[in-house]
């Protein structure tokens, strides 16, 4: 077992270590002491820690804090943790110190030793603290690689997928602009609406979450970068923070800038609240359209059977033929989680004490998985469902033709009273409107035929 082990040493003393880790005794500990979930920090937050450390290499060599070569080995190991090749070295819990030191000192640990081995030749030690983490702090480098990841995600993942939900809606909606369906209020039958128009209406509402999420982007484009331990910026160069702003602006290409405010940025995580509020508004909006579609596709012969879903796969172990709306289900389990996230990312907010939030793992964790479940849900429902939505037109008209709400449209002609008198006999005698109106009040077969024309009545106004 010795071979499969080497010894490294931090400040409380000696630590075994797999001999094939790049990490080092910081990050062994926090594997020992955090055997929680399983689950470890993300992709995202991995990318987003390796362009921090690349960009502080790089503004701290321009700015002479740190020896050029070395400056040069840390830029192209974090460019390998930029590029996922050293994911497997990143093992820490989610669940661990609250300020995410453990996985701040885990990446300081693993472009050292990989800086090592890439530049051989360097005759000074890279030192995880006194180089990687030159002028950096967690408390400051684990705040803003938040802010970069879920930055990033949202807007190369989440938002164009929104977009792609949105247009799905009004494509679909346009296909069947002809056809108009009875309008439900309670679950009741009310008057007639059309497809395209209930369509627009959920285009809409992803459309307006959309813009509130991108009106979030810029408070998340803030850096707290530069603070360090406390927002001051004890032990880093004055002109750190704004070069470094620029610098992940120039790796990233997105525009992001130094925080307004230092002990804000790092004391709270107020703009991560205010985005994963967002993402639970949208998760609501799409709640209620997916389960729109659910009742819609409700039968085919005991429910509402409006449209029909695409058939995906069998819908139960014992009935054979059931089909069941199942992308739905799935986006629907989606939006459930993300607004149990938004309730553990406000709870991490409020957790904040004095100078430092200690819930930042989770939040980061929630957070991201948020933005990543909402995209690809609403990809798939998109791809999977709606675009694939069939229409039952004539299924759809017989029920229009038997809604007595139609009766609406009479009454500037002949009043609620009358109007009302005519919709309850028509239901009781199961007759036809038309007919019982003819019998009821003074206005033509041709008025009549006018007044109930149900497309007529989708457009506002009096229906003439």
């Amino acid at each position: 077992m010795t071979s499969e082990i080497r010894i490294e040493k931090d400040s409380l003393g000696e630590v075994k270590v797999p001999q094939t880790a790049l990490y080092g005794a910081q990050t062994q500990r926090a594997i020992n002491n955090f055997p929680i979930s399983g689950i470890c920090i993300s992709r995202p937050m991995i990318h987003a820690l390796g362009i921090i450390k690349q960009g502080s290499a790089k503004i701290n060599s321009q700015l002479g804090n740190i020896p050029k070569d070395i400056a040069h080995a840390i830029q192209l190991a974090a460019q390998e943790v930029i590029d996922g090749k050293l994911d497997s070295h990143f093992p820490i819990d989610i669940y661990q110190t609250g300020s995410g030191t453990s996985s701040n000192m885990n990446v300081n640990e693993v472009i050292s030793r990989r800086a090592a081995q890439l530049v051989p030749e360097l005759s000074i030690n890279i030192h995880p603290n006194d180089h990687i983490n030159f002028g950096q702090s967690s408390n400051d480098t684990f705040p803003t690689a938040i802010r970069i990841a879920a930055y990033l995600e949202t807007k190369n993942s989440l938002i164009p997928a929104l977009k792609y939900l949105y247009e799905t809606f009004l494509k679909k909606g346009s296909e069947y602009k002809h056809v108009v369906k009875t309008g439900r209020t309670h679950l009741m039958d009310a008057m007639p609406i059309t497809f395209e128009q209930e369509f627009s209406g959920y285009a809409h509402q992803i459309e307006m979450g959309i813009k509130r999420i991108e009106s979030i982007l810029y408070q998340m484009s803030e850096l707290p970068m530069g603070g360090t331990a406390v927002g001051t910026g004890i032990n880093t160069d004055p002109e750190f923070p704004i070069k470094f702003a620029k610098e992940i602006s120039k790796l990233t290409g997105e525009s992001f800038r130094e925080a307004e405010n230092h002990f804000e940025a790092q004391a709270t995580v107020d703009a991560p609240v205010a985005l994963s509020s967002q993402l639970k508004t949208l998760a609501v909006s799409i709640m209620k359209i997916v389960n729109d579609l659910r009742w819609m596709n409700s039968g085919p012969n005991g429910g509402l059977g409006e449209i029909q879903l695409a058939t995906l796969q069998p819908g139960s172990s014992i009935m054979p033929g059931k089909v069941n709306p199942v992308i739905e289900e799935s986006m629907a389990m989606v939006c459930a989680q993300v607004i149990g996230y938004d309730t553990s990312i406000s709870i991490g907010g409020l957790s904040g004490n004095f100078e430092l939030n200690v819930m930042l793992p989770m939040v980061a964790h929630s957070l991201l998985e948020s933005i990543r479940m909402l995209a690809n849900a609403s990809k798939n429902l998109a791809e999977k469902s709606v675009s694939k939505i069939l229409v039952n037109e004539n299924h759809i008209k017989s029920m229009i033709d038997k809604n007595p709400i139609l009766i609406t449209a009479l009454n500037p002609l002949i009043g609620y009273d009358l109007a009302s008198k005519i919709a309850k006999k028509s239901f009781k005698e199961k007759r036809a409107l038309k007919e019982v109106a003819l019998e009821m009040c003074d206005l033509s077969e041709e008025e009549l035929d006018n007044a109930f024309n149900p497309f007529k009545m989708t457009k506002g106004g009096f229906v003439k």
